[in-house]
């Protein structure tokens, strides 16, 4: 029989859901959602490298059950997922090989000017990474350019990994003219796929908190079928004032932490 849990532990596992609900419901969307659940499962005692194994599980779970919530909506373009997949992937490998070479100094300053510039694009001109469903979308054979841009979307998501989810949109819905909906199902299955792998390589250096991940993947996987229900129904603009205010809450968070 387990030892009965303290009630402070009991109330952080409260938190720790409620902010994986919340964190699915955004990461849908837009992203940015580890920016709630990281800070709870480190309030939880977990060290920073663990916390970070930890909230892997709920990235893959949040993923795939917002990627069969989208398919169910009709929103999930199937005809170009391997055009999206395969460049995204081999660009992530190579991402991930150039990052273990990297100092690590340098990897903060690349994400936040990453972020400073979508929250600048966002707020001058929304519409030329968030489109109208009437503006697309593109073929990657209308552009082929646009495969440059997905292999670069991966290797920012192999080299950095987090803000990888508002790259993503800005390459599918800059290049390619997906709209802000249709861009968010195809950024799911490419996160998904990060995901997994890196859920392995912290399975393997046993850095991630089971019982913690637990609850935090169950909880995603709520708000993530509660933020594409949500998603589908709202208006274009609405969506692309949350990817803005997502993308400007990393922001702030990065600059806080100096």
């Amino acid at each position: 029989m387990l030892p009965p849990m303290e009630p402070e532990r009991i109330a952080l596992f409260g938190l720790l859901a409620l902010a994986g609900i919340a964190a699915g419901f955004i990461n849908v969307m837009a992203g940015g959602g580890s920016l709630l659940t990281l800070p709870v499962l480190m309030l939880l005692g977990l060290p920073a490298s663990v916390a970070n194994g930890t909230n892997r599980l709920a990235v893959v779970t949040q993923s795939v059950s917002g990627v069969l919530a989208y398919r169910k909506a009709g929103k999930l373009p199937s005809e170009a997922l391997g055009p999206v997949i395969a460049p995204t992937v081999l660009g992530a490998a190579c991402g991930a090989g150039a990052a273990a070479y990297a100092p690590e100094a340098i990897l903060e300053p690349v994400l936040l000017g990453t972020m400073v510039v979508m929250a600048l694009v966002l707020l001058v001109r929304p519409k030329l990474v968030a489109p109208d469903e009437t503006d697309g979308p593109l073929s990657w054979r209308e552009r082929p350019w646009s495969l440059l841009g997905l292999f670069g979307a991966g290797v920012y998501g192999g080299f950095v990994q987090a803000g990888v989810g508002f790259v993503l949109l800005a390459v599918l819905g800059g290049l390619l003219r997906y709209d802000v909906v249709r861009a968010n199902a195809l950024k799911l299955v490419c996160t998904a796929l990060f995901g997994v792998v890196a859920l392995g390589i912290f399975i393997y250096a046993d850095q991630v908190e089971w019982a913690s991940a637990t609850v935090l993947a169950v909880a995603t996987v709520g708000g993530s079928q509660l933020g594409v229900r949500f998603a589908v129904k709202a208006n274009p603009k609405l969506l692309r004032w949350i990817v803005f205010l997502a993308v400007l809450a990393s922001v702030i968070a990065l600059v806080l932490r100096h």
